[in-house]
């Protein structure tokens, strides 16, 4: 089996402050390290588990299984938390957690096409009966398209030179396989950017894996139903790996941790606020969990609570 470790496992979970007679949520359920611990808490309360991915939740099961029967998977995508919890009868939740980006077990898995180190077919799909791939992308969206995937959700400055790269090869052959991929970024990159530190299509295959499961809206507009959701003092806990993820979790729970200005009106001493920012600055992984677990190096976590 795959082994997956979470990112800030004890510091979600403290941060959670979870009632043993809660609802809570875990949006990203993976290999089930936070669900697992959230589950351990647990007595009469219940945990509910998503993941759009089958696999996920079969390596889920099985570990939460001797834990407690006090869960229930969902396969879905956690934008439709909302809806799949209401048709369960759950309007309010105690607590959510988002362990944003790819879990461990999929980037591991050749044939998921994840991975850049590994031989596979461009897929990249979480949900593995969508119809949108990788492939499709690369070989099927225009020049502009793609260069402007590849610049906004890879922060890639050489985004133009790839996407053209892209267009060139796919005129000789399809580009079927992520180590074709590879091949061309690594031929359309100049020697300086070859020379940096890092694996040259790391900022492509973040950009392509994001646009294939649309994971910035998704998330945007599942976070704001899960906050819409809380209980008084219930708690909303966000793991990022990359830039984009983070600006939108600060932009909106900054949004809802401050008092807005409107002009001509005096300011009210009153805090009409209903939220409160838990972690004035972001959660980031400890000297020893970095050394022990290469990819929490770009982990943040964010806590926000429910106040009134």
């Amino acid at each position: 089996m795959y082994i997956h470790k979470s990112v800030l496992l004890d510091e979600a979970i403290n941060n959670l402050a979870i009632k043993p007679d809660g609802i809570y949520v875990d949006a990203t359920t993976g290999g089930g390290g936070h669900s697992k611990k959230i589950l351990e808490k647990l007595t009469t309360g219940h945990l509910y588990c998503f993941d759009q991915d089958e696999y996920a939740l079969k390596r889920s099961k099985t570990i939460l299984d001797e834990i407690s029967s006090n869960y229930s998977l969902i396969q879905a995508n956690f934008k439709d938390l909302k809806i799949e919890l209401n048709k369960l009868g759950i309007n309010r939740i105690d607590g959510i957690i988002y362990d944003l980006g790819v879990s461990s077990f999929q980037l591991d898995i050749p044939e998921r096409g994840f991975s850049y180190n590994y031989d596979a077919p461009l897929d990249m799909r979480m949900n593995q009966n969508q119809v949108l791939t990788a492939r499709k992308i690369v070989n099927e969206y225009s020049f502009d398209e793609i260069m402007k995937i590849i610049y906004r959700y890879g922060e890639e400055n050489n985004a133009k030179l790839i996407a053209r790269g892209i267009e060139r090869e796919r005129k000789i052959k399809p580009i079927e396989t992520t180590f074709d991929l590879v091949d061309v970024i690594k031929k359309s990159l100049p020697q300086k950017a070859l020379n940096k530190k890092g694996h040259p299509a790391k900022q492509t295959f973040q950009a392509l894996r994001i646009a294939v499961n649309d994971e910035l809206r998704v998330f945007e507009t599942s976070i704001l139903d899960a906050l819409d959701m809380l209980n008084i003092k219930g708690r909303a806990v966000v793991i990022t790996f990359h830039s984009l993820e983070d600006r939108i979790c600060k932009t909106i729970f900054k949004e809802k941790t401050t008092l807005k200005d409107i002009p001509g009106l005096p300011i009210m001493i009153d805090n009409d606020l209903s939220f409160e920012l838990i972690t004035k600055h972001p959660i980031i992984p400890s000297i020893e969990e970095l050394n022990s677990n290469n990819r929490a190096h770009s982990a943040k976590m964010r806590v926000i609570e429910k106040i009134k």
